[in-house]
């Protein structure tokens, strides 16, 4: 069967979707033509491959791929592929190398992917070993938007700051807590997989409704969640109202265009005491006393960028989303060096996640099992059609393509899902 792009546009109403987007086959593989090959989408950054010769694996719609760094500084998104047999080239996952050379017939590769040298080379005629198409092919297009690096396989896809749009703020208010305004990803990952498609997990991330129920167990006799965050005070939050009802329910969400969301803080409290004063006289230090304040406010608990990346600014990580098949989805979670600031707060923040997200957390195990139910759920016939209603109607136009959705509000899912219309009915 193949779909016709008005019935796949059909399959996204205002106020609901239609259950075969996560549980089709077909649709999966349409996905990735008009979906993950037609925008950006998240690499990795470029602090994985700081020194020149420095590379790191990984895979982008199922491609296995290279960012890597050259002798003059510049960051690459090259195919792990040789240009002659088509072996794969590099079969570490991180490494440094002058040269990157393939195992089967020598051949050589600088990490730009442009050829460095072929054994035997006067054996081939000329004309045959074009540099660039003999090479490690680069994607069409590479930007880096303060060190995280994106890449498409669209060469027509649109600068990546309009793709990005209000949405890089994300971005911004995560590398700014640096009192030199740069982060790293030192501490390696958690990766994990889940039996559901790749969606659930980013309607998640735009979802203030669920954790009332789906981390009841994580709330103590107070009243209060785990700390999450650095500090004496503010760095835990409170979960419920005096009226019984969940903080999170009360805290909003935000559509972006391009489909990017991001929910409110669940912090009601500026962190303070221990290491946390002198990380701030640092950062007073380097922005002054009135730029330091709007750095460190609770603006948000995350930014999520679809349809790829979550920049979880509480717990100062990034959260990678990679679809494998329509019932299968990689996860990464990369805990974030605050460069400049105190060791004891970046080393904390990986303690902070192992908490919430590590596979055996406390806060992302609820989801991957909600996600799993929600995957078995929605292959059983029934309604063919679920609700993404909450809060609709209610919205506030704040400008530039935002809609603020009080409380609890499945705004960022209505967005997440007007971008994947627009872009599979195009």
């Amino acid at each position: 069967m193949t779909y016709s792009s008005d019935y796949l546009r059909s399959l996204v109403r205002e106020d609901r979707v239609h259950r075969k987007m996560y549980v089709d086959p077909e649709i999966f593989e349409l996905e990735k033509e008009k979906i993950f090959k037609k925008v950006w989408m998240y690499v990795g950054h470029e602090s994985l491959v700081p020194d020149p010769g420095d590379y790191y694996c990984t895979t982008l719609v199922g491609q296995e791929v290279v960012l890597s760094r050259s002798p003059d500084g510049n960051i690459n998104v090259i195919f792990n592929r040789c240009g002659h047999r088509g072996a794969r080239v590099l079969n570490r996952k991180r490494g440094n190398a002058k040269v990157f050379t393939c195992m089967y017939h020598g051949w050589g590769f600088k990490p730009d992917g442009t050829l460095a040298g072929v054994p035997m080379k006067a054996d081939f005629p000329g004309g045959v070993l074009e540099e660039r198409a003999s090479g490690m092919v680069a994607l069409p297009r590479v930007k880096s938007y303060r060190g995280f690096v994106f890449a498409s396989f669209n060469a027509d896809v649109e600068p990546l700051e309009e793709y990005l749009g209000e949405a890089r703020r994300g971005i911004d208010e995560l590398t700014d807590r640096s009192p030199v305004g740069k982060i790293e990803f030192a501490f390696g990952c958690h990766r994990y997989h889940f039996d559901g498609n790749w969606k659930l997990q980013l309607e998640n991330q735009a979802d203030m409704y669920h954790p009332a129920a789906c981390h009841a167990s994580t709330v103590g006799p107070d009243g209060r969640q785990f700390q999450r965050r650095a500090g004496k005070e503010g760095g835990d939050a409170a979960f419920f109202t005096a009226n019984g009802e969940a903080v999170v329910a009360q805290t909003g969400v935000r559509g972006f265009l391009k489909g990017h969301s991001s929910e409110a803080s669940l912090f009601d409290k500026e962190q303070s005491g221990g290491v946390w004063d002198e990380y701030r006289a640092m950062m007073v230090d380097a922005y002054g006393e009135e730029r330091t304040r709007d750095i460190l406010k609770n603006r948000r608990h995350s930014m999520t960028l679809f349809p790829s990346v979550d920049i979880l600014i509480a717990q100062t990580s990034v959260r990678v989303i990679r679809a494998v098949a329509v019932d299968r989805t990689e996860i990464e979670i990369w805990p974030v060096r605050l460069v400049g600031a105190p060791d004891v707060i970046s080393t904390d923040l990986v303690k902070y996640v192992n908490i919430t997200h590590s596979a055996s957390s406390f806060i992302q195990s609820d989801d991957l099992e909600a996600f799993e139910r929600c995957q078995e759920g929605l292959k059983t016939e029934g309604a063919e059609w679920f609700l993404v209603a909450k809060g609709l109607g209610d919205e506030v136009d704040e400008g530039k393509g935002v809609l603020f959705g009080p409380r609890s509000s499945e705004v960022g899912q209505r967005a997440q899902h007007v971008a994947w219309r627009d872009l599979m009915g195009a």
